[in-house]
């Protein structure tokens, strides 16, 4: 029997189209559905609706539990609608009477609401991590081909020089300013809905700034309310925010399989980490950076997606949110994926030297000579005319030479300000204080 039902069973074709994939997707959830719990009755227990004898053995249970999902031995049963009610039922059938108490003062809306900001923060930790990981490797690889130039493109013409440095600094810098945004989601999700209940708050005298400290959030959702807005907003920030990072990826991607192309011919990885054709036995091609783009532009659109599901929604909790985990979960794991193999594959890259001397890079050069006629004394727009006439009539000849050394240019990269930047970026986040609390509640 369902935590909500009375004495009707529901239609089984309603039942199996209002579950949905709940079960599956609620896995992912268990054991921050355990957490919640830990924290809950730990609250209940000082306004004495839990027994001090009655805590220590539903706390104990939960941590049992607890290690069973930490060991990949939690399921959840067909005949159970969603992850609250398995553990509340495992609860009850181990301890009896106390597990029957654990509901008190919160409904299944905050439950999901804890749970979820509670994934999240794990989510975004790790989606953190993976783009802290990748960062360093684009900083290490500027740092290390910074002498190496490149054709830099404007309109997909041949515009002036750049450099390996110049292009994988770009990106590190881009992934620091994309963590800015996974920021403010973080700072979203860590704020506690639990004692909101149904939406409403509770007659119950709860303490949820204890709940909130348990947990290891930074402060309150103190509308009751709100609190349960929030769902389905918080998702959409985290969406946007996981938007940021994939469109930053989706773009270098782009970009690798421009390169790596023969006509270009700027990069080259590993046989064994590209693909071949089954009818033409010369081919190695990007799949990997192909599926990255794809999956990163599928990313972009889920900020959309859930602004659909969600919009014009009146205040109160609607069965529609149900289905934001259906979008969001899958693309939280594959974002994570994305920014894996892209670190993999980076790690293993080939840059080609010396790719300006082949002579249709010329003209690269022919604003290098503008600039150097303007330091002679030239005025720009006439050093731009003679410039232009000599490349009309073919007397054009390049220096080969480059003096970029402004803040951001080939000969000054700042990519110690960058990484300073990104630090400062991720020294926000606060993960060791959240992780402290975890630890506290299931030691």
């Amino acid at each position: 029997m369902k935590i909500w039902q009375k004495n009707i069973d529901v239609n089984q074709f309603v039942e199996s189209f209002t579950v949905g994939k709940d079960r599956e997707l609620d896995l992912k959830m268990a054991k921050f559905d355990v957490l919640g719990s830990l924290a809950h009755t730990q609250m209940l227990e000082t306004i004495n609706l839990l027994t001090a004898d009655e805590l220590k053995t539903v706390q104990q249970e939960l941590k049992n539990i607890y290690a069973e999902i930490e060991d990949g031995n939690f399921t959840i049963e067909d005949s159970v609608e969603d992850v609250h009610s398995q553990v509340e039922w495992l609860l009850t059938q181990r301890i009896g009477e106390a597990g029957k108490k654990i509901h008190s003062g919160r409904s299944r809306n905050d439950q999901v609401l804890v749970d979820l900001k509670l994934f999240f923060r794990a989510c975004i930790e790790d989606m953190v991590n993976q783009t802290s990981t990748l960062f360093n490797q684009l900083i290490e690889l500027s740092n290390t081909h910074k002498d190496k130039l490149v054709p830099g493109y404007t309109h997909l013409q041949i515009a002036m020089p750049s450099s390996f440095g110049l292009w994988f600094g770009a990106y590190a810098e881009s992934l620091a300013d994309d963590m800015e945004l996974m920021l403010a989601a973080w700072k979203i999700c860590n704020k506690n809905p639990l004692g909101s209940a149904a939406g409403y708050g509770s007659s119950f005298p709860l303490n949820r700034t204890l709940t909130t400290n348990l947990l290891g959030f930074e402060s309150l959702n103190y509308n009751v309310v709100y609190a349960q807005m929030g769902r389905g907003k918080t998702e959409r920030i985290l969406a946007q925010a996981m938007s940021a990072v994939a469109a930053t990826l989706a773009k270098m991607a782009m970009d690798v399989c421009l390169f790596i192309n023969q006509n270009f011919g700027f990069i080259s990885f590993p046989a064994e980490l590209t693909t071949g054709s089954s009818i033409m036995p010369h081919k190695k091609n990007p799949d990997v950076f192909e599926l990255i783009r794809s999956r990163c532009n599928k990313i972009q659109a889920l900020p959309n997606e859930i602004a659909m599901m969600i919009t014009n929604l009146p205040s109160g909790y609607h069965r529609d949110l149900q289905l934001l985990k259906e979008n969001l979960f899958p693309a939280i794991t594959s974002l994570n994926e994305c920014l894996e193999i892209a670190t993999f594959m980076f790690q293993n890259i080939t840059i080609k030297d010396d790719i300006l001397k082949d002579k249709k890079y010329d003209y690269l050069f022919s604003v290098e000579v503008v600039n150097d006629l303007a330091l002679q004394g030239v005025p720009f727009r006439e050093a731009y005319k003679i410039v232009g006439e000599q490349i009309e009539n073919g007397s054009f000849a390049p220096s080969g030479q480059i003096h970029h050394t402004h803040e951001g240019s080939i000969g000054n990269l700042c990519n110690e300000q960058i990484a300073a930047a990104m630090h400062g970026v991720l020294s926000q986040f606060g993960f060791g204080k959240v992780n402290k609390a975890i630890e506290d509640l299931i030691r």
